[in-house]
């Protein structure tokens, strides 16, 4: 079953039980996912496991930064719905790296393209391309920064 027969069927299970939380969460994706295939040109194919992996990656990374803004204001109401919104996108993802999986990753990329600091910008490139949505950009560059390239 792909991605989208996967929410598709948590919406269904999510409008049963009456759990509005979720199933307000998994509309917003779905519309997040349609406006995606509208912009490029696929709402008749529909995008591939990959693009929708992308387009829940952006959403997860939304509710994460809103969440760091809403905390940071004071407001932990916000904030924890955001939270459970990450969450709840968050199983749609593929497993996460661990950080020494990640550091296991870098370290390969580094070594197999004799990388240095000025090549910053590549490695994060490099390793995003090998690890797919199994990590972000921010989680590369933290661990860049404090273990390979100390500032």
């Amino acid at each position: 079953m792909g991605i989208i027969e996967t929410i598709n069927a948590d919406l269904k299970i999510a409008m049963l039980a009456r759990d509005e939380f979720t199933t307000m969460t998994l509309r917003g994706l779905k519309s997040a996912i349609l406006y995606e295939e509208v912009a490029k040109g696929k709402r008749d194919t529909g995008l591939s496991d990959a693009e929708i992996e992308e387009v829940i990656a952006k959403e997860v990374k939304k509710r994460d930064d809103a969440m760091k803004i809403y905390a940071d204001a004071g407001d932990n109401e916000r904030a924890d719905k955001e939270k459970r919104e990450g969450e709840i996108l968050q199983n749609y993802l593929p497993k996460q790296l661990s950080p020494e999986e990640e550091k296991e990753l870098i370290t390969q990329v580094i070594a197999e393209n004799n990388f240095t600091a000025q090549d910053f910008g590549r490695i994060i490139g490099e390793v995003k391309k090998r690890a797919g949505n199994a990590t972000t950009g921010e989680r590369i560059s933290n661990i860049l920064k404090q273990e390979f390239f100390k500032q």
